[in-house]
Order: C-alpha cells, then sequence, then structure tokens
C-alpha cells in the first residue's frame, strides 16, 4: 500500500456557521442560501488548496449527544442554529455529494468525535499526512499525533508550535488545560477563576491534570481548596472535552476517497 496518501477533513458547521456569522444581513432564506453559497466555494478552496486522495466532511447530527447525557447541561447556553440555516442544510450537503464528498452525520456524537476517529485511524494505518480545517480548539488534540490544523479563514497552519505559542501548553496536555479552565461556548464548567494561563503553568509545573489535583491539589491556598472542592466536577469537564476515537463511522477509506473534478 502507498502511503502518499492525504486526508482532509472537514468541519464542515464550523465553516458553515462561521460564514453565516460573518455575513452582516438579518436571518432570512437570502442570507443561508447566500453564506451556503460562500460556505461551498470554501470548500472548493479547500480541495484545490490541499488536493487531498480522501475528504472526511463531518457535520453535526444535532439533537442530544453522548456529553449531554453525562453533563446535561452542556451547551445549554449556545444559541441555537437559525432555522433558515437549519432548513438549507439538506440541499447544502446534496450539492457536496455532488461535488464527489461523503458526508457524514452521525446521532449521538459530533462531528469532532467523527473527525477524531477518522484522523486517529489513518495515523495510524500510516496512510500518510491528515489535515483538519476548522478553528475548533478541541481539535487541535489531533496534532500531538501528527496532523496539521489549516484555518481556512486566515489561511494559516496550526502545529505543534503554534499550539504551545497559543495555548501555552504541548498539544497532547490541550484537553487538561480546557478541562481546568472549562469552556463557556460549550458549556463546559472548568474550576472557577482559574483561567488558561493559570492552568498552563499549573500544567507545565505538574505535568498532567491528575498531577495537578494530586499536587496543587493539597496546598492550603485558595487554588488548592477550589480545586479540591471541584474536583468531580473537573472530572466531567475533563470527559467532557475528550474526543470520543471509537465511533463507528459506517464507511470504508474507499466510500472517501477523492478525485478532483
Amino acid at each position: 500500500m502507498s502511503t502518499q496518501g492525504k486526508l482532509l477533513a472537514i468541519d464542515g458547521l464550523n465553516i458553515v456557521r462561521r460564514v453565516y456569522e460573518a455575513s452582516p444581513e438579518p436571518d432570512s432564506d437570502l442570507k443561508a442560501s447566500i453564506a451556503l453559497r460562500h460556505a461551498f466555494s470554501s470548500f472548493r478552496i479547500l480541495l484545490e488548496t490541499h488536493a487531498p486522495t480522501h475528504v472526511l466532511a463531518a457535520f453535526d447530527h444535532g439533537g442530544t449527544t453522548w456529553r449531554h447525557a453525562l453533563y446535561p447541561r452542556y451547551r445549554e447556553n449556545r444559541a441555537p442554529m437559525p432555522g433558515y440555516l437549519r432548513e438549507a442544510l439538506p440541499e447544502f450537503h446534496e450539492r457536496l455529494r455532488q461535488a464527489g464528498l461523503h458526508v457524514l452525520m452521525l446521532p449521538e456524537v459530533e462531528a469532532d468525535d467523527v473527525i477524531a476517529t477518522g484522523v486517529m485511524r489513518w495515523l495510524q494505518e500510516g496512510r500518510g499526512e491528515a489535515i483538519v480545517a476548522t478553528t475548533d480548539k478541541d481539535l487541535h488534540v489531533l496534532v500531538a499525533h501528527g496532523a496539521l490544523v489549516w484555518d481556512h479563514f486566515k489561511n494559516e497552519w496550526h502545529d505543534d508550535a503554534w499550539v504551545r505559542q497559543r495555548f501555552g501548553v504541548a498539544p497532547e496536555l490541550l484537553h487538561d488545560l480546557l478541562a481546568l479552565m472549562g469552556d463557556p461556548t460549550d458549556g463546559v464548567p472548568g474550576v472557577s477563576k482559574i483561567g488558561m494561563k493559570t492552568a498552563a503553568r499549573l500544567l507545565n509545573a505538574y505535568g498532567s491534570l491528575e498531577a495537578v489535583v494530586a499536587g496543587a491539589g493539597i496546598l492550603k491556598t485558595p487554588l488548592g481548596e477550589r480545586l479540591r472542592a471541584e474536583r468531580e466536577i473537573l472530572q466531567v469537564s475533563r470527559q467532557l472535552v475528550e474526543l470520543k476515537r471509537d465511533v463507528r463511522l459506517g464507511v470504508t477509506w474507499n466510500m472517501l476517497a477523492y478525485e478532483s473534478h
């Protein structure tokens, strides 16, 4: 088997929603159709820029996921997708299929889980390089395993050095960092009064979340007290930010093979 493959995993709604929200006009079916036209161009540009041999186009299925089952308040403050956009999505998915892409939307998991499963499998099988097109923080943990993240909106690569510069920790510690600091947009609680800098400092000093809880969590300081008091919610936060890597995708690599038109 040739190892010269290149997987492009596209975080579909990440692109669609960014394009939609950047558009100044009020919510309407016209805004949705304009945004999806631009989003389709974004997909085209991604395919031309990276010339992948395989494409995983992942979208959130919607509805509750395993994360809601773990923590019912997950994403409770996140604004729902505008109705006009939701109604226009099936037609958009059909356009992507006609362009030769296989759209994956699986119930009870998020697109992040689908991408993480596909990318990890690809890399573990030694099939070549893996690129994730997203601006999502969580997916940057895949950089630790050899993937690269591509920010389509800034036209920039995010690699190991970028993650360290941006978050203050190595990619493999990113989920521990997000668990400590929480993520208000996703409703991940984290530990109160711990921001990115403090979380990074703790992780770099102790080496892992478990070591932070064991070490800093016994200190007679306000920080130590909070780590002790909020230990259980911290464990839940850590599970919420973890990416599932064992999703049954129901596709073969052949089904995801892409030939440019």
